[in-house]
């Protein structure tokens, strides 16, 4: 197996193929998720719905087809979207009168339906979501969960009687998705608004979490939530008659989380030996290997075991005991490592004796001597402690790499160690592009990843780092997928 450090495409490859989370299907940038992959997106999946039904957010479904006449709708946001679209034009061996898209995104797909929903200011706040999967046929390297022509996602859409709460909004959805690669995948993200040249078509504002990849020095957006102001209600017609019997227009948000998630806990924890995956997303927490020989009581270490199982279960840890008579110990070992599994329990004729077993952690390699007794409250402790350590050491990591630059010499430096630089800018769209367009050939890929939420105050007299005018702004680049 390729090494990550040395060759970091083929590793990536390797490790989703060799711990079975997809396989390549006969469709370019098409794949399909096996089950080991499909398990963890469940996980997020139901973390993440508790978390949008308590925001009072109701999931509703809606087609996969969207009529040419509403998605070319909205001028900005379908220009957007153009060199990515599908389109449906025969049925059959027939040509269709009008061709249909298949959705790249819904927000023209549910947006006549909610100028039909509200009337009222009492139909406000309208919030919906729908888990579902969208096309965009990407022709940029396909690379499996990062950039595919189908993913999966939520996609939330807000309606709102006033601008302030639409923009409060907004933040709670982008620190709702901070928490949960924090909590469930333990990836560091940072916060920020980008850029207008970066912001999603047709949108007032976009709120970002991007991610760090230190073994390739890029930065990757994480998932977004966007401030659409009135631009789709003006569109749509979405008005609602207020408290003074006035018409008025609705103030809109739009968010989502893909499986793109899944790609970056991968490529930010996997090792030389495969997967690291945070405990709280793992599809098996712990598996169990028995170490026959020839002269143990093979049922008795079955039997106890099973009881061990029964007390992990009892405590909602994930388990499987791999009890296989037709691989070796150290074959298991290397498999259950090569997908991740974040705690190995080892139990063999000594361990019997003594009343204990071995436990081995995934993501450093410790190993502990646990008795019996202890098993249960033992394993949660570590299984806490291995969620920590994943978040803290990919964040210490993060910090490390990120450097802050005053002017342009700095900047090449960091960007061209693989770093993330935090530079003052005069944050116009010109600017941006010449930085773009005068380090492609050296750099390449390099992009405003965004304007952080926490940043310094631009002091009196600052400079821009690329153009030398008056900063407004510290903005977050780097390298990008």
């Amino acid at each position: 197996m390729h090494r990550k450090a040395e060759n970091f495409s083929s590793w990536y490859s390797e490790v989703l193929l060799k711990a079975e989370l997809i396989d390549y299907y006969d469709i370019s940038g098409c794949y399909i998720l096996r089950p080991w992959a499909f398990s963890m997106w469940e996980v997020v999946q139901q973390d993440l719905d508790k978390r949008i039904k308590s925001m009072g957010v109701k999931n509703c479904y809606f087609p996969l087809f969207v009529s040419e006449g509403a998605l070319n709708a909205e001028k900005e946001h379908v220009e957007g979207f153009t060199p990515e679209v599908a389109w449906v034009t025969r049925s059959g061996s027939s040509n269709l009168t009008s061709p249909i898209a298949i959705r790249p995104t819904s927000e023209t797909v549910i947006y006549p339906y909610m100028s039909k929903w509200i009337r009222s200011h009492r139909d406000l706040p309208l919030k919906i979501n729908q888990w579902c999967n969208v096309i965009r046929w990407e022709f940029k390297h396909p690379t499996p969960f990062l950039r595919t022509r189908e993913f999966l996602w939520q996609e939330g859409h807000t309606a709102h009687e006033k601008e302030e709460a639409a923009r409060a909004e907004v933040l709670e959805v982008l620190d709702m998705y901070a928490d949960v690669y924090k909590d469930l995948l333990a990836v560091p993200v940072i916060k920020g608004e980008k850029t207008r040249r970066e912001k999603f078509a047709g949108a007032d504002y976009t709120m970002s979490t991007e991610a760090f990849i230190p073994a390739t020095g890029r930065g990757i957006q994480a998932a977004t939530s966007h401030g659409l102001g009135q631009n789709f209600a003006k569109i749509f017609k979405i008005e609602f008659e207020n408290e003074s019997s006035q018409k008025c227009q609705v103030w809109q948000n739009c968010w989502g989380f893909t499986t793109r998630s899944l790609g970056i806990m991968i490529m930010l924890h996997g090792d030389d030996q495969g997967l690291v995956i945070p405990p709280r997303v793992a599809p098996v927490q712990v598996v169990l290997i028995p170490i026959m020989q020839e002269d143990c009581n093979a049922e008795q270490m079955k039997s106890d075991l099973v009881r061990m199982e029964e007390e992990l279960k009892s405590r909602s840890v994930r388990t499987v005991i791999d009890d296989s008579s037709s691989r070796t110990p150290g074959w298991k070992y290397n498999h259950w490592e090569m997908k991740g599994v974040p705690l190995r329990l080892e139990y063999g004729p000594k361990d019997m004796q003594a009343g204990s077993v071995r436990l081995v952690r995934r993501d450093n390699r410790a190993k502990f001597d646990v008795s019996v007794e202890q098993l249960g409250e033992q394993v949660e402790k570590i299984l806490q402690d291995i969620q920590q350590s994943l978040y803290e050491s990919a964040l210490r990591v993060q910090e490390e790499q990120t450097r802050k630059v005053t002017g342009l010499e700095e900047f090449m430096e960091a960007i061209g160690k693989g770093m993330m630089a935090v530079a003052p800018s005069c944050n116009r769209e010109a600017c941006e592009e010449a930085v773009e367009q005068e380090t492609d050939a050296m750099l390449g890929s390099l992009k405003a990843l965004c304007i952080p939420s926490q940043q310094d105050e631009v002091a009196e007299g600052t400079r821009c780092f690329a153009c030398d005018q008056p900063a407004t702004c510290h903005i977050l680049w780097g390298k990008s997928y």
